[in-house]
């Protein structure tokens, strides 16, 4: 991604338009901008104008649910009409932000991993059950979160996960789970295996 910030003169330009091209249906504020794409709200604004001003995006009213009331304000979404939406997208979300390595270096500190794979968005799957499996002992909760979270800044999306204790997944693996099957049996790329689970 570092590449494509020093081409479009902007990393946060670059995280901002993989959020919107990764979620093209979905209308966002300025703050849900900042929050998601891990950019300063001021930041977030200015990009926003510009992207508008390109004809990227288009501003639209919504309803957005604060507290326990509902509230009409002003967002985003992406232009499905832009002439050159197509390339751009090329451009923008076939650079994986982040490579299997970088995955694990990330993952590691979150507790004693055993496997630890990827599918879903991270091999062009969207429609996969799970974009990363985490399988160790003394898993740190918050910790997988908040690197999950930067993750999603960097990859525009937000990701489905499943962090299991070691015993847990060889009991499901035994089993048969559905849900641990639907990771192995289709397609998904093993970072780490200290089970030998294949």
């Amino acid at each position: 991604m570092e590449s494509l910030g020093k081409l479009f003169g902007s990393q946060s330009r670059v995280k901002i338009l993989r959020l919107f091209f990764l979620n093209p249906v979905d209308v966002f504020d300025v703050s849900a901008v900042a929050t998601k794409s891990k950019v300063r709200e001021s930041d977030a604004r200015h990009e926003l104008a510009l992207l508008k001003s390109a004809g990227v995006i288009s501003e639209k009213t919504f309803t957005k649910k604060i507290g326990s009331k509902s509230k009409r304000i002003s967002g985003y979404q992406l232009k499905g009409t832009y002439p050159l939406l197509a390339a751009l997208k090329n451009l923008i979300v076939s650079d994986t932000p982040l490579d299997r390595n970088e995955v694990a270096r990330r993952i590691r500190d979150t507790g004693k991993i055993k496997f630890l794979a990827t599918s879903g968005v991270f091999l062009g799957e969207p429609e996969a059950r799970l974009d990363i499996l985490i399988v160790g002992d003394e898993l740190k909760k918050r910790s997988i979160e908040s690197v999950l979270r930067s993750i999603e800044a960097e990859i525009g999306k937000e990701l489905t996960y499943g962090a299991l204790e070691t015993d847990d997944f060889l009991y499901r693996l035994g089993a048969y789970d559905k849900f641990v099957r639907d990771v192995l049996d289709f397609k998904h790329d093993t970072i780490i295996d200290r089970i030998g689970v294949e």
